[in-house]
């Protein structure tokens, strides 16, 4: 395969810093059409960048979702999008995010800084120049810094539980193996094995795996847990949905919209109409309706948007649909009315999940929707708030595995912050 300069405005067939051009090929139909770029590791590698930093650009700039593979390196975006197109794209990210500002050479590595700002460090003519933060994908890399940056700070701080999670992982995969015998030929059999966002995470499959084998403890019949998923069904549960938000903990005292023009309700209703309907459910006009009826600022809207906003592919649903969630979650209040939805979204309305609570909370953790306080607290003790005691407490147990990573990752972040002061 040929290669261009990284520099595409520079056509000196010698020019130094070279890569591969992007090659993309378009998959599936319909709404279903995507763009796989098949090499973007390898170009990744030429610019001395992590792969996901450029197509998280790519999805920023136009607009679509991105899914991310590493270990089968498959990198897609939503939509047909030519290879033309993205280089063009790339370009973009070059100039941005690569390029010195000083001498224009591509020899940079991106760090942080102690007030969270993000430079380019040029090996060329030694210049450290910043990154515009005003780009949305500059916030993504402060969530997601890179392995040399600075220590300390939330975001290095959750890096290393990452770290610190894979290599849990890795230590125990040979004992898991060792101990499951049939447990992975069964798993694909129940259709267990697939995890979120299609990741191969060890850490995820080893935390779903502890969670499945706990709940499946409290199950006297596993026939409770067969799901109708005709369309009847379907329509008929939604249904239910509207009607048990009449039943939920929604009628504080601190609130006058009780009634049959409750509001809550209204907005409940009207996402299980549009879901009905076969239409997509748009996070601006969720925001608009909310907006319409006035409460877009009330805590006890994210209680309805947990119980309505989601379906069986939670997991997956999460981080497409974190920008709008952070938006509406203010405060310690809104991340507890959002918990105890997803509570009673999984406990009550889709018991098959529970083998997914760690992934899921796991997924709420990453992209800074509930905080650390808030689960422990959660996770601390059961409560009939939102469901009653003992689904609260078969869920609060399929989420040990996470709960404990959390405590033993935090713990060991003390102890580094320990060393570094000595």
């Amino acid at each position: 395969m040929g290669s261009i300069n990284i520099r595409r405005d520079i056509s000196d067939p010698f020019y130094r810093y070279k890569m591969e051009p992007l090659q993309s090929k378009i998959e599936g139909k319909g709404n279903g059409i995507k763009s796989v770029i098949v090499n973007l590791s390898s170009v990744a590698n030429s610019l001395a960048r992590n792969p996901q930093y450029v197509v998280k650009y790519f999805g920023f700039e136009l607009g679509a979702q991105v899914k991310t593979n590493p270990t089968d390196d498959r990198w897609i975006i939503n939509g047909a999008h030519e290879a033309s197109k993205l280089q063009d794209h790339l370009d973009g990210f070059i100039k941005k995010f690569v390029l010195c500002q000083e001498c224009k050479n591509p020899e940079t590595d991106l760090k942080i800084t102690k007030d969270n700002n993000i430079i380019r460090d040029c090996k060329a003519c030694g210049q450290r120049t910043p990154i515009d933060m005003r780009q949305r994908l500059s916030g993504f890399i402060l969530k997601n810094p890179p392995n040399d940056s600075k220590k300390g700070g939330k975001s290095s701080k959750k890096a290393r539980k990452s770290g610190k999670a894979d290599a849990d992982a890795e230590d125990g995969k040979e004992k898991k193996e060792k101990g499951s015998g049939n447990n992975s030929e069964e798993a694909s059999q129940n259709g267990d094995e697939e995890v979120y966002a299609g990741s191969d995470d060890e850490f995820t499959k080893k935390i779903t795996a502890e969670a499945k084998t706990l709940a499946e403890a409290d199950v006297k019949d596993d026939d409770d847990w067969a799901v109708d998923m005709s369309e009847e069904a379907v329509a008929a549960r939604a249904r239910e949905v509207a009607e048990k938000l009449k039943t939920t903990t929604l009628n504080d005292d601190d609130d006058e919209e009780g009634g049959e023009e409750n509001p809550y309700e209204q907005l409940g209703a009207w996402i299980v109409a549009e879901r009905e309907a076969d239409k997509e459910i748009d996070d601006i006009e969720v925001y608009k309706k909310a907006q319409e009826l006035g409460i877009e600022t009330k805590h006890k809207t994210l209680h309805v948007l947990a119980q309505t906003l989601f379906t069986d592919k939670i997991a997956d649903e999460i981080e497409p649909r974190a920008p709008f969630l952070k938006k509406m979650i203010s405060s310690d209040r809104h991340e507890k009315a959002f918990l105890g939805g997803i509570e009673r979204f999984i406990g009550l309305e889709n018991p098959k999940l529970i083998t997914k609570v760690p992934t899921i909370l796991m997924n709420l953790y990453q992209e800074d929707l509930i905080s650390e306080d808030t689960l422990r607290k959660w996770g601390s003790r059961a409560s009939k708030k939102y469901v009653d005691l003992a689904t609260s407490k078969k869920v609060r147990k399929a989420a040990e595995p996470f709960l404990t990573w959390l405590d033993e990752a935090d713990s060991d972040d003390e102890d580094d912050d320990e060393e570094d002061d000595e």
